[in-house]
């Protein structure tokens, strides 16, 4: 398994990249920094196997998913109290899932096949579900603080209109009608997005409540103690998670490198897809490279938060265009929106250029 900081000099296989459905991504928040059942030292060479690196892995997430489901009902408990103790129990619960539904994807050979694909399809629909009422919060407040940027001094517009050389005067009649656009539009973003926040609340709440979920935590707590590996894994070599760490990888870089140039349309909204395969592969990556090295990736966190901003200005420009869709809106609403659909978008390319810019495998994104 190749280190971030060494260039590849072939090119990466074409292979087909794993679906959307592995439960490594299931979420809308900025991955964190590794938790407590990660932190690890380097292991040796000699010890890559599944007893000795796989199974403490998945028991140490394991762990960090019940301790933080346990700070998850001590802090919501009350209705109004300890809501941000509650949000960041949610979010350790929601990665250490991530981390768990990643590894069961990329290693599903070393395990039992059955048990893993049923417990990561399980742990995809929970981080789902817990993850949309803090998605749809934190939309709102994007787009809410993005119209009160545009509709101030400064029209996101003029920011290169001035350099093609329009008027002053043409750039006060551009604030004077975002600003009378711009309260209604933020009212209606909010509308939309705290009720759909409202309802995903609930939604979480109800999952939290059935069988279902109290079925996934009891799988968890086994997984603590016993890792179901797959038959005569016992004693095999490294390469039963070297080689498959290697299979993440080039999924990985075959998807970069096939991500569209840096001088295609920015409005063109069918290229996003393929970022966020990227994004979710990415992920795979990091996470078999936390099971295999036994650390995170210091040089992958840059580009990976890069995909996290791409992935939150896709979904705040498409808030956007959709609230513009609403019916009988005033025609200055409707440009405060347009206005604000636009910002977003020009925030969806200037996330791609980070990534360009802090991708370690330099040469994935230059192949032909």
């Amino acid at each position: 398994m190749r280190r971030p900081d060494q260039q590849t000099t072939t090119r990466p296989t074409t292979g087909p990249a794993p679906g959307t459905g592995t439960g490594a991504d299931a979420d809308a928040t900025v991955d964190a920094p590794p938790g407590k059942g990660e932190d690890q030292d380097r292991h040796p060479a000699g010890d890559l196997t599944t007893e000795a690196v796989l199974a403490p892995y998945l028991r140490g997430q394991a762990a960090d998913f019940l301790r933080s489901l346990r700070l998850h009902h001590e802090h919501s408990a009350p209705a109004d109290a300890g809501g941000h103790d509650a949000a960041a129990a949610t979010r350790a619960l929601r990665r250490a899932a991530r981390r768990i539904s990643g590894s069961l994807h990329t290693f599903r050979a070393a395990l039992d096949p059955h048990w893993a694909d049923q417990l990561r399809a399980e742990l995809a629909w929970l981080s789902g579900v817990l993850a949309r009422e803090h998605a749809y919060a934190d939309r709102l407040t994007r787009l809410v603080e993005a119209l009160h940027q545009l509709s101030g001094p400064a029209l996101p517009a003029a920011r290169g209109a001035r350099a093609a050389g329009e008027t002053s005067a043409s750039d006060a009649q551009g604030r004077a009608a975002l600003g009378v656009g711009a309260a209604r539009a933020g009212a209606l973003l909010e509308r939309r997005l705290t009720l759909a926040r409202t309802r995903s609340h609930s939604a979480a709440l109800q999952a939290l409540g059935s069988s279902r979920f109290h079925a996934v935590a009891d799988a968890v707590a086994l997984l603590a103690s016993d890792v179901p590996l797959a038959p005569g894994t016992t004693g095999r070599t490294p390469e039963a998670l070297l080689e498959p760490a290697e299979r993440a990888e080039q999924r990985l870089l075959a998807a970069v490198a096939a991500l569209p140039p840096a001088d295609t349309e920015p409005y063109n909204e069918a290229q996003d897809a393929a970022w966020h395969q990227a994004r979710l592969l990415l992920r795979l990556h990091r996470y078999a490279h936390e099971v295999v090295l036994g650390a995170a990736a210091p040089a992958l966190a840059s580009c990976g938060h890069a995909l996290d901003l791409h992935r939150d200005a896709v979904e705040a420009a498409a808030a956007a265009a959709a609230a513009a869709r609403t019916p009988r809106i005033t025609p200055a609403t409707a440009y405060a929106l347009g206005v604000l659909h636009a910002d977003q978008r020009h925030e969806v390319e200037a996330a791609r250029a980070v990534f360009r810019e802090t991708w370690p495998y330099a040469t994935a994104l230059t192949a032909p």
